[in-house]
């Protein structure tokens, strides 16, 4: 086992330099000019010049790069253009914001779609069923961004429950979680549908039913069991999709994480501040996943990770 969790963390490595390599490779290449952003209004070319050596810009990209990657190996991601002070902590300050609105939307798609899931597996081919599958497919198709302007309008706008945008207080974060919710739920549900229903079916759950065994053992115990990697490794990818930022989410509700940061970012051509997010996003997304794959053998003893972590 420590083989392998060295082996998944050199991956992890890997997978973050080549993504922050080719992130510093496509904001080089993009058209525009960031010291425009910060150089005094109607500059001359002696004050972009100037700006352009105050950021390293005026180096060649190979140049900018090398220096890059020397910082970075110290811990250094460089300064933010426009807050004038270390990219990381900039979004280390963000981080939280994002890091809550994950862990609340996933706990409650989990204790939401996984008892739907189960639920529609049991009434498979069934009336309410069909009713619950076509809801969770109406679900699955709104636009992120739509159910959250209808949530704004209803909620915040006509009925005056909650603050319309921004983190105001802990009921800020009811709408921004609802809203990433009803997409999550309708995916995993679904999910968890098809994995039932293929284990319901399966002969040793008729065998075990055949001895008496009681349906809610064998729903839990035998089918849901057997069904819960896939689900699990869906809520690890959805949670780890989340803290890569839900730039809409943000953007829409004015929530105050790392989504709306790095739009901000990119509209302002801040180089450091882009890198460090996605830095950041990158690693604990690539950690979340591991956390998942090492959960396997501990839900499955039929699951190995290879001779190397029998060892």
């Amino acid at each position: 086992m420590p083989r392998y969790l060295l082996k998944r963390l050199a991956q992890t490595a890997l997978t973050a330099w080549f993504t922050l390599t080719v992130v510093f490779v496509l904001l080089r290449l993009a058209p525009g000019d960031p010291a425009v952003n910060y150089a005094p209004p109607n500059p001359s070319s002696e004050q972009l010049e100037a700006v352009r050596h105050q950021f390293g810009l005026d180096q060649p990209v190979l140049g900018q790069y090398l220096t890059y990657l020397s910082h970075l190996v110290r811990g250094d991601v460089g300064d933010s253009f426009q807050f004038r002070q270390p990219a990381l902590q900039v979004v280390l300050d963000r981080l939280p914001y994002t890091i809550t609105l994950a862990v609340a939307a996933i706990v409650v798609t989990a204790l939401l779609a996984i008892p739907l899931g189960v639920w529609m597996a049991r009434r498979d081919n069934t009336a309410p069923e069909l009713g619950a599958n076509i809801a969770t497919i109406v679900g699955q198709s709104m636009p992120d961004f739509w159910i959250g302007f209808v949530l704004l309008i209803v909620f915040a706008v006509n009925l005056g429950w909650v603050a319309p945008a921004g983190f105001t207080s802990a009921g800020s974060i009811v709408l921004p979680c609802l809203t990433i919710v009803i997409l999550q739920v309708a995916l995993i549900s679904r999910l968890v549908r098809r994995e039932m229903v293929n284990n319901l079916h399966a002969p040793y759950v008729t065998i075990a039913r055949s001895r008496g065994v009681s349906e809610r053992r064998l729903t839990w115990r035998y089918a849901f069991a057997n069904s819960s990697i896939p689900v699990v490794t869906a809520l690890g990818t959805r949670f780890a999709a989340m803290l890569n930022g839900v730039v809409i989410v943000e953007v829409v509700f004015k929530w105050p994480g790392v989504g709306e940061l790095v739009v901000d970012a990119l509209e302002r051509r801040d180089f450091p501040l882009i890198q460090a997010t996605v830095l950041v996003t990158v690693v604990l997304a690539l950690l979340v996943q591991l956390g998942v794959d090492l959960l396997y053998p501990l839900m499955d003893p039929r699951v190995r990770l290879g001779k190397e972590a029998l060892r």
